[in-house]
């Protein structure tokens, strides 16, 4: 699966914006880019397959852009903690604002000081003399979205302030890679004929969905890629770890579900989005970044002789009707609405641009 994976030619088209371009109202809301002077890259595959959606970087809300702009990451308390992040207003989150009075929190948890393998040690430790911008041995510390700033040896989040300095709960100082796999479906009736919703009049799609044992919420299958890793090998070890509870099963179930997600992984996929996420967990000097992945199972077969089973960072999983109510972890929402897009499926019940408030996946 990994060389068929590699074999084939990605192609990327990288947009990078800044919030002063992007303002277009339609209806009572307003699009925007979410992530201030970033990148949204989008690829496809096949490489004959020329798919770019004019819509692809945008998302929808009613708030004001700047009120969603580097949202999650300026959230408190920061995740897993009491710690509240100092407060940094819509106007102050650009590096280029002069702000005197900035007063970051200081916070790394101690799960990290630990020194887990996983984990970069602090800077300025002896012989800890990591090279950002590059790939630094074994470990990735380039940029998805380009070049990032170093002040004081400490790497500069792209996109913005904070509220907090150090590395929270992540271990790389600078971008941390995830991958999340999006495994879809057509939702079919007892007659296996596509579903269509009632208002669009489109074909349902359906994905892969785990709740997430550390904030309950719902999200794509996915994590950290390890040192060295390639990425195909990290979205199938992590699909098969929280969606199928592969680190539970006996040699002989692993060796069957291998031929199973062999026949998945190497099916129709394209690279939904790369690069920085608006995620919880960010601080001024380490962030998440990620590759999201659509495999597509046309016929629904393949996932037939496959059996959801939590497991590892998963509490539930489940096969999720998807639709713009959906309320999802951090980015998600959003990789899941380009894959309805693009394989032409309901997305909206209402063609006019209505505005919802996100709706929860009922466990």
């Amino acid at each position: 699966m990994a060389r068929g994976f590699l074999a084939r030619t990605v192609t990327v088209v990288s947009l990078t914006v800044t919030l002063t371009a992007v303002a277009a109202k339609s209806s009572s809301c307003t699009y925007f880019y979410p992530l201030f002077q970033a990148a949204r890259n989008l690829a496809y595959s096949p490489p004959s397959e020329s798919w770019f959606h004019s819509e692809a970087a945008k998302m929808s809300n009613c708030k004001d852009a700047r009120e969603n702009l580097h949202d999650k990451a300026r959230t408190s308390p920061y995740p897993g903690s009491n710690i509240e992040r100092s407060r940094v207003p819509n106007d102050k989150v650009d590096w280029s604002t002069e702000w005197e009075d900035y007063s970051p929190v200081e916070y790394t948890a101690q799960s990290v000081l630990a020194g887990p393998k996983w984990a970069d040690p602090e800077i300025g430790v002896k012989n800890f003399s990591p090279k950002f911008n590059e790939k630094d041995g074994q470990v990735e510390r380039r940029s998805q979205n380009g070049f990032y700033h170093v002040e004081d040896g400490r790497p500069r989040n792209p996109v913005g302030r904070t509220g907090v300095v150090g590395r929270g709960l992540l271990g790389r100082w600078g971008p941390n890679h995830a991958a999340d796999p999006l495994v879809t479906k057509w939702k079919r009736d007892g007659s296996g004929n596509k579903v269509a919703h009632p208002a669009s009049s489109k074909s349902i799609l359906q994905f892969i969905a785990i709740k997430r044992k550390d904030c309950g919420e719902w999200a794509i299958p996915g994590g950290m890629v390890d040192p060295g890793e390639k990425l195909s090998a990290a979205l199938k070890r992590e699909f098969s770890e929280e969606a199928l509870n592969s680190l539970q099963k006996t040699e002989a179930e692993k060796e069957e579900m291998e031929k199973q997600l062999n026949r998945l992984f190497s099916q129709d996929y394209f690279v939904v989005y790369k690069g920085y996420v608006d995620d919880p967990r960010n601080t001024d000097n380490a962030w998440m970044e990620t590759e999201a992945v659509n495999y597509h199972d046309e016929t629904g077969e393949v996932m037939e002789n496959l059996h959801l089973e939590a497991g590892d960072d998963a509490g539930k999983v489940k096969w999720v009707d998807i639709g713009e109510k959906l309320k999802l972890y951090a980015s998600h929402a959003d990789f899941v609405k380009l894959v309805a897009e693009k394989r032409g499926a309901h997305w909206r019940e209402d063609h006019n641009l209505v505005c919802h408030d996100g709706a929860e996946i009922k466990a």
